[in-house]
């Protein structure tokens, strides 16, 4: 199943950072279980939610080039508070390495400024062409979707986004 966590990108500077925010709803479904009486965001979607702004630094750095980001790996991970229902994480990720496959991120989340989870991860980035031969079709129809859900994403504010991309 695909989803989309983020509902906003408020602020890139590609090839260096970016800035996007989840606002946590109590209509989310997950929430009923997690936990019932006492909603809160699980971690792993705050992960997500991480791993989700690095992927769309990664993908408006490079043009798009790659068809595919996705986690390879978490280091560090920490946790230090909960999210709450009508609570705003504000995750920040932060490009620190970059090979032929893997770019390395630095990345954290906060609500009202204090920190809720911070970690780094390693998110690997490639083309289906690589694999499989249909894969440039593939490729290709990724990328027009990524491109257009970015582009709902990201619609920059010179407020919140002192260099906004072109």
């Amino acid at each position: 199943m695909r989803f989309v966590l983020l509902d906003r990108i408020v602020a890139l500077e590609p090839g260096v950072r970016i800035t996007a925010v989840k606002n946590l709803s109590l209509a989310e479904e997950y929430l009923a279980d997690h936990f019932p009486g006492f909603p809160v965001m699980p971690g792993v979607l705050m992960l997500q939610a991480m791993t989700e702004a690095g992927a769309w630094l990664v993908r408006k750095s490079e043009d798009f080039a790659h068809s595919v980001v996705v986690l390879g790996q978490a280091n560090n991970v920490k946790y230090g508070q909960f999210v709450e229902p009508g609570q705003t994480l504000t995750v920040s990720a932060e490009m620190i390495g970059q090979n032929d496959e893997e770019t390395k991120i630095k990345a954290r989340g906060t609500v009202e400024g204090r920190l809720t989870l911070a970690g780094r991860l390693t998110l690997r980035r490639y083309n289906l062409a690589g694999s499989r031969p249909d894969g440039a079709n593939a490729d290709e129809q990724l990328r027009q979707e990524m491109r257009k859900l970015f582009a709902l994403l990201y619609q920059p504010d010179p407020r919140w986004d002192p260099v906004p991309s072109p």
